[in-house]
């Protein structure tokens, strides 16, 4: 599949009806869930592999995965109105993707590459954590993942603590647009980076 045929595919995926603030509910831009799977494709950790989205919400990067070609797909998502919308949208494109009402911090994945938007920590300090936490000790063969510039010596420190290899991280471009009440303007660029992290454990 090329590149701009997953961008149309992905644009068919609905954004959050009603974002809680509090749990940073933003969907991931359509450009920057294009790059991270196509990364991650061309570095051989999907297609074939069992990915996991943690923190799915409605579903843009899990049914990306699997139209291109995973082995299985689950999606994690705390939020049941979300995970209801990517369950529609994963039918409506024909993909079979595993998507579950769950905390990810206690819900059982398979062993493989995992993929995630997670929150960012902006609205609720120290919301990230968890996620990554569970990303790198969890994931059995990368993690690929979006965060904000500024969190890269958390990230590191994380990675290193987890024995994790940073494998890659570079600057994406990332515009969000008008999501929550407090928001002023249309849209605005946020300074985020995308991040490859292998984690040395088993292939699967």
């Amino acid at each position: 599949m090329k590149r701009i045929e997953l961008v149309r595919l992905l644009g068919r995926v609905p954004a959050f009806p009603h974002p809680d603030p509090a749990l940073e509910q933003v969907v991931t831009p359509i450009g920057a869930a294009v790059e991270l799977l196509f990364e991650a494709l061309d570095r051989g950790d999907l297609a074939g592999s069992n990915v996991t989205d943690l923190g799915s919400g409605t579903g843009r990067l899990a049914i990306g995965a699997a139209l291109l070609g995973a082995k299985t797909v689950c999606g994690i998502e705390i939020a049941p109105e979300a995970v209801a919308l990517a369950r529609q949208a994963a039918a409506d494109l024909g993909v079979e993707v595993a998507f579950q009402v769950g905390d990810v911090g206690r819900s059982p994945m398979a062993e493989g590459t995992i993929v995630m938007n997670p929150p960012f920590g902006a609205q609720t300090r120290g919301a990230d954590r968890v996620f990554w936490d569970c990303a790198l000790a969890r994931a059995g063969r990368a993690v690929y993942a979006f965060s904000l510039s500024d969190s890269r010596t958390f990230i590191e420190g994380r990675a290193v603590a987890r024995g994790a290899r940073i494998e890659a991280t570079r600057p994406i471009r990332w515009e969000l647009p008008a999501t929550f009440a407090h928001h002023r303007h249309k849209a605005v660029t946020l300074p985020v980076d995308l991040w490859v992290l292998r984690t040395g454990k088993a292939t699967a």
